[in-house]
């Protein structure tokens, strides 16, 4: 088990050895509060968007959903009439500068897997920089847009925000409740109380305070040729090797037990890169990957690879609040 791996079991089980870590947690603290007490006070430069901003993200490290709301969230928006752009960091994405367009003929090495994705399922506009205030300008610069959707960034202070919509996964929760690098928080759980929505990933029903959403498949997608079929392509008691290099793999892992399938687990850490020989797992069995993960590898693709896409579900709360705010924020949303 890898460093990361080890320390990430340790957050969540709350492992006594992290109270070594304490001081460095302390300052750690010290450093985001200030940051975010700066952007609460005005201090430094902030853009604000002239258009609404709306911040997905999170205060745990480690994947809670995000991209796929975020694809709910365009339809969503798409419905009621509104021209919708995203913005992200475009992490480990090497273009040849920001801000940076992302295409769907692009390779997720330019533009970076999450972005990439999104792209390629909506065909969204989208622009990818570590500035993201930088980013949201040059998109409407490009683009007559009602609204900015903020692929994570909720502690990117130097974008201002109109509405902030945090994930937590409902069965990992926050762990041990502490900081980097003792706990898994970026900032401190009180964070929580200032935010406009809690959705929980996972969650069998809306939880006191917040909403739930589930991630559903809903269907088998080719890597080589993308055709697509149904999720009974594969029988009941099916081997397979899953293949998942997201924030949390056991997630998608479980996933494939509830359709009755019986995965060798891979997991590789989040955003890794990779090749066919990397992917030669033995026996030889059909290879099933999260979509993120298909959008690195479709250029080597065997003929018998593929990936599992899944749809982001909200509770009706959720959706009826959410109608309730772009009303707010844009009047004559439809």
């Amino acid at each position: 088990m890898a460093l990361s791996d080890r320390l990430l079991a340790a957050w969540y089980a709350g492992h006594p050895a992290l109270a070594l870590l304490r001081p460095l947690e302390l300052l750690y603290r010290h450093v985001v509060q200030r940051k975010r007490a700066r952007f609460l006070a005005g201090e430094g430069r902030i853009y604000r968007a002239p258009v609404p901003v709306l911040v997905v993200g999170n205060i745990t490290v480690g994947g809670t959903g995000k991209t796929p709301l975020i694809l709910w969230l365009i339809e969503h928006c798409r419905s009621r009439g509104l021209k919708v752009g995203v913005v992200s960091r475009g992490y480990a994405a090497k273009p040849a500068h920001f801000p940076w367009r992302v295409r769907a003929d692009q390779s997720a090495s330019v533009a970076g897997d999450e972005p990439l994705l999104i792209v390629q399922r909506s065909g969204v506009p989208l622009m990818i920089d570590p500035d993201r205030g930088r980013a949201v300008q040059a998109l409407l610069a490009a683009e007559p847009l009602d609204l900015i959707l903020s692929d994570d960034g909720l502690q990117h202070y130097r974008l201002a925000r109109d509405l902030e919509l945090v994930l937590i996964d409902a069965a990992r929760g926050l762990g041990n409740r502490r900081c980097l690098p003792a706990g898994p928080l970026r900032e401190p759980v009180e964070r929580l109380h200032s935010v406009d929505a809690l959705l929980y990933n996972g969650a069998a029903s809306d939880p006191e305070g917040g909403y739930a959403f589930s991630l559903q498949p809903r269907a088998l997608v080719h890597l080589r040729s993308g055709e697509q079929r149904p999720l009974t392509h594969f029988p009941p008691q099916q081997r397979l090797h899953a293949v998942a290099g997201i924030g949390n793999p056991q997630r998608f892992f479980s996933t494939l037990e509830t359709l009755h399938w019986r995965p060798i687990p891979h997991a590789f850490a989040d955003h890794a890169p990779y090749s066919a020989e990397l992917l030669d797992f033995s026996p030889a069995l059909p290879v099933l990957m999260t979509e993120k993960d298909a959008v690195k590898c479709r250029a080597f693709a065997a003929d018998d690879w593929w990936y599992l896409p899944v749809d982001a579900q909200p509770s009706p709360a959720f959706v009826n609040w959410f109608d309730t705010q772009l009303a707010r924020l844009l009047p004559l949303a439809r």
